[in-house]
């Protein structure tokens, strides 16, 4: 299974009036963090994954998180990614804010492949390619 490792620095605007980081600001992160993670399987960005698979994203439809450190301005992240687990057209990402060695963040999300309607904005859901899937097996 891919594991795609991105490090970052807590800035202050990612902070609360306190100095930790607002709690939304994590989803963020860990939406970039699958954004980084497909662009690495795939080897290109996202904008040229969107229209080589001819596809709408891949929307989230659940998530979740555990907080078990807190993190602050100033502290060197990394965010560890994954796709824990796929359907036909659903699959399960796992993130995990490491700061240092320990665990800080373990966050879960269900997503789903999804294309455009011919001739409408509406989305539907759409079975996910085999070779997306390899790449994220690799």
């Amino acid at each position: 299974m891919l594991i795609n490792t991105r490090r970052s620095r807590v800035e202050w605007c990612d902070c609360d009036p306190a100095g930790i980081i607002f709690y939304p600001r994590y989803f963020e992160f860990f939406d970039t963090s699958t954004t980084a993670l497909f662009e690495r399987a795939l080897g290109m960005n996202k904008i040229a994954y969107l229209k080589h698979y001819n596809f709408a994203g891949y929307p989230m439809v659940s998530a979740q998180a555990r907080f078990h450190l807190p993190t602050r301005f100033g502290d060197d992240i990394a965010i560890e990614t994954k796709v824990a687990e796929h359907g036909r057209s659903s699959f399960k990402i796992e993130h995990r804010l490491m700061k240092g060695d320990a665990l800080a963040v373990e966050s879960f999300e269900t997503r789903v492949w999804a294309i455009r309607e011919p001739g409408t904005e509406r989305l539907k859901s759409h079975p996910i390619p085999p070779e997306v899937l390899a790449r994220l097996q690799a």
